[in-house]
């Protein structure tokens, strides 16, 4: 972990253990560990007897953390659904009585968690993921259907009023700063469409994950 890292699990745990509902933007750039934090704090909400739920914007990413997850709570009595897309109608079934029974400990998902037949038994951590992605109407929604939960949203680019409310008190912010030392930089390129050059890129991230790197 990196010294921002720890100060922000710190602060999120500090508010997680508080009197007053958690509010609060973890802000940093891509690849810094915002995910992990996120993770700590999911694991805190569970073992303390509550329920959690990861809102992600696309499939694909709620897809990979919920992959993510069930790697990284391997071994620990967590039970982890995914609402999306992606997971089967069984599945999804499964995911929404074990939530509202208690015994789906954690839900990842995208818009899909925001249905009216989604209902927690004891939901006590909500974090959203890239959380300029969603919506005005989005956030009165959550706002409304859990209002004394605590919320931790993540974001490398919030957006104006999201940060405004950051820096003049309203909600509580915590910036990672520091990226871990085995990160590698970001490269972004703007080109038309090129069948090579997009399977270039598949087979080196399939090497990198044989390797045990992470290529963005």
């Amino acid at each position: 972990e990196t010294e921002d890292q720890l100060r922000s699990i710190r602060e999120i745990k500090g508010d997680m253990e508080s009197d007053r509902v958690m509010d609060r933007l973890l802000c940093g750039d891509v690849g810094f560990g915002k995910t992990e934090v996120a993770f700590r704090a999911i694991f805190k909400c569970v073992m303390d007897g509550c329920q959690a739920i990861l809102l992600a914007p696309t499939t694909v990413l709620a897809q990979q953390h919920f992959d993510n997850l069930c790697r990284r709570l391997e071994g620990f009595p967590v039970q982890v659904g995914l609402l999306s897309r992606f997971a089967s109608e069984a599945m999804q079934k499964n995911t929404l009585s074990g939530l509202l029974h208690g015994k789906v400990d954690v839900a990842v998902g995208t818009h899909r968690l925001l249905s009216q037949d989604v209902r927690l038994k004891n939901l006590g951590l909500m974090i959203i993921d890239e959380e300029q992605r969603f919506g005005v109407d989005h956030k009165e929604k959550i706002k409304a259907l859990w209002p004394t939960v605590d919320v931790l949203t993540l974001s490398a680019t919030p957006i104006p009023r999201t940060l405004h409310m950051a820096m003049s008190g309203i909600r509580d912010i915590s910036v990672l700063e520091e990226p871990p030392h085995d990160r590698r930089p970001v490269q972004t390129y703007v080109m038309e469409y090129d069948r090579d050059i997009v399977a270039e890129a598949i087979l080196r991230d399939r090497k990198s994950v044989v390797e045990g790197k992470s290529v963005k």
